[in-house]
């Protein structure tokens, strides 16, 4: 009976043990106003983690996104606005942590190829419907194909009786 209380506590121990690092994962940050938790959570999740490619900071577990949500959180303690903030990611982390770069002459094939992909695959499918439309029209006979074709023409008339069945 010893033996069985013995295994069940260590059992319990060993489960609590291996939940332990949960529980350290999750950030706890105290605000001064519920304002500040709003902007925190507002610019958590449009900040995205250079690391994780398409993950904001917000959902992102790597160490980069941990660091980045402290210093905003760091700079929203110290009175920095919303835009204090974003500007100093950008400044150090590229127009790459904005899910919605600026269009500068560095970002403008990302507001212009999709464009210019439209553009060309347009001009292409009219290009071909124009080809392939050529293609069908009927050559024209010259002037002995013509005549031939006449002459068959009026043979074929010829042959056929007066019930219109072609003998």
């Amino acid at each position: 009976m010893i033996k069985r209380i013995t295994a069940m506590l260590l059992g319990i121990g060993l489960a609590l043990a291996a939940a332990l690092p949960a529980t350290a994962a999750i950030d706890v940050y105290e605000f001064e106003t519920a304002e500040q938790e709003q902007v925190f959570h507002e610019l958590t999740a449009t900040l995205r983690c250079p690391k994780c490619q398409n993950n904001n900071i917000a959902d992102s577990n790597a160490e980069l996104a941990k660091d980045m949500r402290q210093k905003a959180y760091d700079m929203l303690s110290e009175g920095k606005s919303k835009d204090d903030v974003i500007d100093y990611m950008i400044a150090r982390y590229g127009n790459f942590v904005t899910y919605d770069p600026p269009l500068m002459l560095s970002t403008m094939i990302l507001w212009i190829a999709p464009v210019l992909f439209i553009l060309v695959g347009f001009t292409v499918l009219v290009a071909r419907s124009r080809k392939s439309g050529e293609k069908q029209s009927e050559p024209k006979l010259d002037a002995g194909e013509e005549q031939r074709l006449k002459a068959l023409m009026e043979e074929m008339e010829q042959q056929k009786p007066n019930d219109g069945k072609v003998k």
